[in-house]
């Protein structure tokens, strides 16, 4: 058993700027602080370098508010990038932009090119799957043109269902390790997770299912304490970040970065 699915060596995140205040959200809880919202970003950053991985920081997209949830328009596999379409039309700009910058750090870069959509937060890539949430933000088209472009490298997309008013898959699940995921109840209920050890979050901390698991660091949202006491408990490196300002956008850990480690 390898570990690719949680061992990168590159990551590439984006500024948010600041337009970042018209960004979509499914309740409106407030407008992001900008200021605060840049303190995190940067811890975020700090934290991913700090593994010893190269992290590419872009430049901020005033055009596309949402831009900072870089994760959404693109799947990065060891034998290349996935470019995706996003399902919310204010977003499909955003993966056009992005598209050059795995290009020069992947041989091959292909594309979905519709008609359906697929965002990059309905997917975990496990070690034995692809698993692919449809939700309002991925179709059926676009999960099947993703299966049909990794299918060449030797991948499997598993196709599941995303919870009713739940954003992405990944909103409600994350991956550890090789074997373990942490996920809500709501989304384990549904057997998408049969075979693997499941970590459930606490009651009321839903929002912490999304972390990511980043070499040997997991980083997690903050202020989710019993989530975190269950996560140091099985012997997890955690980092908590603020995430407070990116949470009213619906965003979390996964969204702010592309990680992958690139095939020579």
């Amino acid at each position: 058993m390898t570990d690719r699915s949680f061992r990168f060596t590159h990551a590439i995140t984006r500024r948010p700027g600041h337009s970042i205040t018209a960004g979509l959200r499914a309740m409106d809880t407030g407008s992001p602080d900008l200021a605060q919202m840049l303190v995190d970003h940067a811890e975020y950053v700090a934290t991913l370098r700090a593994t010893g991985a190269t992290v590419v920081e872009l430049d901020p997209l005033e055009a596309f508010p949402d831009s900072v949830f870089v994760e959404d328009t693109a799947l990065c596999l060891p034998e290349g990038a996935v470019v995706m379409r996003p399902g919310a039309p204010s977003r499909l700009g955003e993966a056009a932009r992005m598209a050059p910058h795995l290009a020069a750090l992947y041989a091959e870069v292909v594309q979905v090119s519709g008609p359906g959509f697929i965002e990059g937060g309905d997917i975990l890539v496990t070690e034995r799957e692809i698993l692919v949430g449809r939700s309002a933000r991925t179709d059926a088209d676009g999960i099947a043109e993703l299966t049909h472009l990794v299918a060449p490298w030797g991948h499997k997309v598993h196709e599941v269902i995303t919870p009713p008013g739940v954003l992405h898959f990944k909103t409600d699940c994350s991956l550890l390790d090789a074997e373990t995921v942490l996920a809500t109840d709501r989304l384990a209920a549904s057997g998408c997770f049969d075979g693997y050890r499941v970590i459930p979050v606490a009651t009321g901390e839903e929002a912490a299912a999304n972390t990511i698991r980043f070499n040997d660091l997991v980083l997690m949202p903050a202020g989710f304490p019993r989530t975190a006491d269950r996560l140091a408990a099985a012997g997890y490196d955690l980092r908590q970040i603020g995430n407070s300002e990116c949470a009213k956008l619906d965003g979390g850990m996964s969204c702010l970065s592309l990680r992958f480690t690139p095939r020579a």
